[in-house]
């Protein structure tokens, strides 16, 4: 029964985030194409700074919810359970209250020294009521992940992102045409308004799960004082995260700033910035959404693991996880290097971006990689070390901007981005390996999906060519025919060589 609800429960986070991801990234282009790349620029310095102030906001919370709820789960105590989440949603009550009314007091200050941008201080003011609810979904999100019932957090997600886009669509059509500030201020209505509806949803889904909850567990003790275990968890993560996700907010302000002393242009700064962090780096992170079920479901398995000591299951729930992560994203690399031009013209009508997404490519299994190992770490106790990992990539990221960047503008933040996107995984699953003793098979894990990819792309790209040379065809066709015949022959290499992934392996992610 545990078997079948996790890979239902991966099948249900997979097909969402995929739903989620393609609405979200047809959305953007809409958005793109709306205020254009100097608007996607000031967008993402935006919600730069609403991200720091979500992160004060939310994190600790999911995480320390799921594996406290899990802990309680196997002691069977109902009373513990509901006492723990009263106790912890209130805190995140003052602590979302907290956050808006920085958000909101601080907005013109923020945009006229932070940002350097006036035009920010209205978007910011609106985004600041939607975090006390998103510190209480976060709670609630941890609550579902514990129980195994993703389809409730998965239904909040359809729900927010379908009233987001059908506000943001009807707002946008009235106030684009009043310039960037009043473009942005549609598009945060629409968040804001879409992150309090999805907090009730999840809200009704806690209220009738709750019932359910003291029907099927027992009344054991609890285990201790509630919130001591939980600023326990939650306090490194949270203030690590702060910490990490302050130095990223500091590194996207000074990124504009300092292009700006290379091309003194701020316009063309803000469009570059925009073109990479706006609308490439969403693009490449769009497939992420097929392993994104396996990260968000390992930290409770990995938690369950080690608490009941099963070393066996927990070396095969790594190596299965690394191994599916390290397929998938190798593929995704390879055709994403391969086809960059034509997603960039065919997407955005931009070969710039192209550029930008044949750069950054070859880093998507670093990139991927990155969650999956970030969420076992995590599920094993080990967040001080992701956090010391997160930490010094960002002050190398910063003192590299600040030096590079006035001389060599563009090229040398895509130079900080390679350096970057290799540095943590690294550091992560060189600890994730000390941590666990495991031995990962790297030649049937990567060393031959490497080598696969780049047969299977040039045999595509010599057979589009040659295509190509007899008949004009459709950029679009290109992409699908040539990205079905690298995957076929990647597959077909990856199966001779008995590199693929086993699903009957896969599927004994839950025994014992």
């Amino acid at each position: 029964m545990k078997k079948f609800t996790f890979i239902k429960n991966a099948a249900i986070i997979t097909i969402t985030t995929l739903l989620l991801r393609g609405i979200g990234m047809v959305f953007r282009v809409y958005i793109s194409n709306s205020i254009g790349t100097e608007g996607m620029g000031l967008y993402q310095l935006i919600t730069s700074i609403y991200f720091l102030l979500i992160t004060i906001a939310t994190s600790g919370f999911t995480i320390a919810v799921t594996r406290m709820v899990v802990e309680e789960i196997n002691t069977g105590n109902k009373k513990s359970v509901n006492a723990l989440m009263r106790k912890i949603t209130a805190v995140s009550v003052m602590v979302g209250l907290a956050s808006a009314a920085l958000l909101y007091m601080f907005s013109d200050i923020i945009s006229l020294y932070w940002i350097k941008d006036e035009r920010a201080s209205l978007s910011l003011k609106i985004l600041a009521p939607s975090l006390p609810f998103m510190s209480i979904a976060a709670c609630f999100k941890g609550y579902f992940t514990a129980r195994r019932k993703i389809s409730v957090s998965s239904g909040s997600q359809i729900f927010e992102q379908i009233i987001r886009v059908g506000i943001v669509l009807v707002l946008l059509m009235h106030f684009s045409k009043y310039g960037i500030a009043a473009a942005c201020a549609a598009i945060m209505i629409g968040d804001t308004l879409s992150e309090c509806l999805s907090c009730l949803y999840l809200w009704i889904g806690y209220m009738a799960d709750k019932r359910k909850m003291a029907a099927e567990c027992g009344n054991k003790p609890g285990r201790g004082k509630i919130l001591s275990r939980f600023f326990g968890i939650a306090l490194p993560i949270s203030g690590g995260a702060v910490l990490n996700s302050s130095l990223r907010t500091v590194e996207n302000i000074i990124v504009p700033n300092n292009l700006t002393k290379y091309n003194s242009s701020r316009e063309q700064s803000l469009s570059e910035f925009g073109a990479i962090k706006g609308m490439a780096l969403p693009l490449i992170f769009f497939p992420s959404s097929l392993l994104s079920a396996f990260s968000t479901l390992l930290m409770p398995e990995i938690t369950e693991s080690k608490s009941l000591k099963q070393h066996k299951r927990l070396e095969r729930i790594i190596n299965q996880s690394m191994h599916l992560c390290l397929t998938i994203s190798i593929l995704i690399s390879g055709l994403f290097t391969v086809f960059a031009d034509e997603l960039g013209q065919i997407i955005y009508g931009s070969s710039e971006v192209g550029f930008y997404i044949k750069v950054l490519a070859p880093l998507i299994p670093f990139m991927y990689i990155e969650s999956i190992v970030d969420g076992i770490l995590k599920g094993l106790g080990q967040q001080v070390s992701t956090l010391k990992y997160g930490i010094a990539d960002s002050c190398i990221r910063i003192a590299l901007i600040l030096v590079l960047l006035p001389f060599t503008g563009i090229k040398g933040f895509l130079f900080v981005m390679i350096v970057s996107n290799c540095f943590t995984p690294i550091l992560n699953m060189a600890r994730m390996i000390k941590v666990t003793g495991i031995k990962l098979k790297w030649s049937r894990i990567l060393i031959k999906p490497c080598i696969g990819i780049v047969i299977s792309c040039l045999i595509s790209k010599f057979g589009i060519n040659i295509l190509n040379g007899i008949i004009n065809v459709p950029v679009l066709i290109i992409i699908l025919i040539g990205a079905s015949a690298a995957t076929l022959s990647y597959m077909g290499f990856l199966y001779i060589f008995k590199c693929l992934p086993s699903i009957k392996k896969l599927r004994e992610l839950k025994k014992g």
